[in-house]
């Protein structure tokens, strides 16, 4: 499920504070250290316990 542009462009890493975060698949990804942000049920979850490492 897209998030809505307007959240989309509200939302930045908690890590480096750093935005936009890109879409990609069922994540949201900093384009600066590239931690991964799960998507569940069309709402971000934005803590850092729940972070992905960067994908290779």
């Amino acid at each position: 499920m897209p998030i809505d542009r307007q959240l989309l462009e509200l939302l930045a890493c908690p890590d480096d504070h750093h935005a936009p975060l890109k879409e990609d698949g069922d994540f949201l990804v900093c384009t600066q250290c590239r931690k991964r942000f799960p998507v569940r049920d069309g709402i971000p979850v934005m803590l850092l316990e729940e972070a992905l490492p960067p994908a290779d």
